[in-house]
């Protein structure tokens, strides 16, 4: 039963992104381009940081607006099916890593990034078709949906997914998708494995850097088969467990110890695995949320995130395991967080509402809460101020990250510049990136 939930879960998901390219569409032009030929924009404008709808009680505004650079992604010059972000984000040695694709299938296409926030630059490091190099007819993934991360050994770490549900076939000689690394450095790319889980997706991931296990959670090629839970063992190139009922999207990873958490679905049983067992994962109590979570904090916490509908926020300590409601984090009419970040200090958490689309209803706001006093306050507003100014609607977002001064937080976005269809509703079809430099006086208690 949660397998067949998680499958209309992301039926549903699909169907809810997917572009109609009408006679409006085609004319949207690709690749997208800002005035004047610029490869970037920087704005600070007061109104950032008026709302356009009313939110909830309590919820503060910042005082100081912030500088934001924004930019398109290169590679998007057709239309995408759509072009979206699905897969969470990373910011690590002063650059910042995401990825995007066009949700096409069978034959898709899916890229890494690297931003240099100094020379704000956006730079194709992996282009996952020409990577593969499969003759035509065979299945390549359109989404890069597991998060991205980098190991001790330099490499960055991430793995592939459908764009459809209908193409991870045989006819389409499907064998699993692939995990895959790249080096930013040398520039070197790798496929470390290709189906973990034979004839299951991976869109579900997340990297223990010192121990290079690579542990993901999938999702069938059949859509028929539950969800598995998978840990493999990148040095030895092997699995080395295998369990189903699988995380449905995310996981806690508890670097200090190893150890990685996983529900099947919200509240459902919580289960452990510990590489130092060498045992399967095993069920532990407590009940918590875990539609995205953080990073672990120096203090020894990871904070999770509720699914849509709920958008609970949740405190997990690694030492003791023991769960805590800390609040909400709605701070409008949208509830659905999917990449939820924590600045290097513990104390501020960062996200976007609206994942799936929606944000602009609220303003698109970006939120910072405060974990001691579970005060929330949006940063900025973004919507409708680059609609009016660039055409482009941000929608909403799969993938962020905070800096590791805590100083500037990377987004990128789903959003619009076509317009309403036909049915009045914004449609992704093109991905941007944000960077919020964030005022060090709203960084302070």
């Amino acid at each position: 039963m949660t397998s067949f939930r998680v499958t209309l879960r992301c039926l549903f998901s699909v169907l809810a992104a997917m572009v109609t390219i009408d006679a409006g569409a085609a004319e949207l032009a690709f690749p997208p381009k800002l005035p004047g030929g610029r490869t970037v924009v920087t704005d600070k404008s007061p109104k950032f940081l008026k709302p356009v709808s009313d939110l909830h009680a309590g919820v503060e505004i910042a005082r100081t607006p912030p500088a934001i650079d924004f930019l398109y992604y290169p590679e998007q010059t057709y239309p995408g099916h759509p072009w979206s972000v699905w897969g969470d984000s990373l910011a690590v040695g002063g650059k910042y890593y995401s990825a995007i694709g066009d949700h096409t299938a069978p034959q898709g296409n899916a890229f890494l990034y690297e931003y240099d926030p100094d020379k704000k630059t956006l730079r194709t490091l992996v282009d996952v078709k020409k990577l593969l190099g499969l003759p035509a007819g065979h299945y390549v993934p359109g989404k890069i949906h597991s998060r991205i991360d980098m190991g001790s050994d330099g490499w960055l770490y991430f793995a592939t997914h459908r764009g459809s549900t209908r193409v991870t076939i045989d006819k389409y000689h499907y064998k699993g998708d692939w995990i895959v690394r790249h080096h930013p450095k040398t520039g070197k790319t790798e496929i470390v494995a290709q189906g973990p889980v034979p004839k299951h997706c991976i869109p579900t991931s997340v990297l223990d850097p010192d121990r290079l296990i690579f542990y993901g959670g999938t999702a069938a090629g059949n859509r028929q088969d539950p969800v598995q839970f998978f840990a493999y063992d990148i040095r030895k190139r092997k699995v080395l467990h295998t369990a189903e009922n699988g995380p449905y999207r995310y996981m806690i990873f508890a670097r200090s110890t190893g150890r990685v958490y996983y529900v099947a679905e919200d509240g459902g049983p919580l289960m452990r695995y510990d590489p130092s067992e060498g045992k399967p994962p095993t069920q532990i109590p407590g009940k918590i949320g875990l539609r995205s979570a953080t990073q672990e904090t120096a203090d020894g916490y990871v904070y999770t995130v509720s699914t849509r509908g709920d958008a609970t926020l949740w405190r997990f300590n690694t030492k003791t395991e023991k769960i805590d409601r800390i609040g909400n984090a709605a701070v409008g009419s949208q509830t659905y967080v999917t990449s939820l970040d924590v600045d290097p200090t513990g104390r501020y958490l960062y996200y976007v509402c609206g994942a799936h689309g929606g944000g602009q209803q609220d303003g698109t706001p970006i939120v910072q809460f405060d974990v001691k006093t579970g005060k929330k306050k949006v940063i900025a507003f973004l919507h409708p101020f680059y609609k009016q100014k660039y055409g482009y609607v941000p929608l909403g977002t799969f993938g962020s990250a905070i800096s590791e001064k805590g100083d500037k937080l990377y987004i990128t976005w789903n959003g619009n510049r076509g317009g309403a269809d036909g049915q009045g509703r914004l449609r992704f079809d093109t991905c941007a990136l944000t960077v919020i430099h964030i005022p060090e006086s709203e960084r302070r208690p």
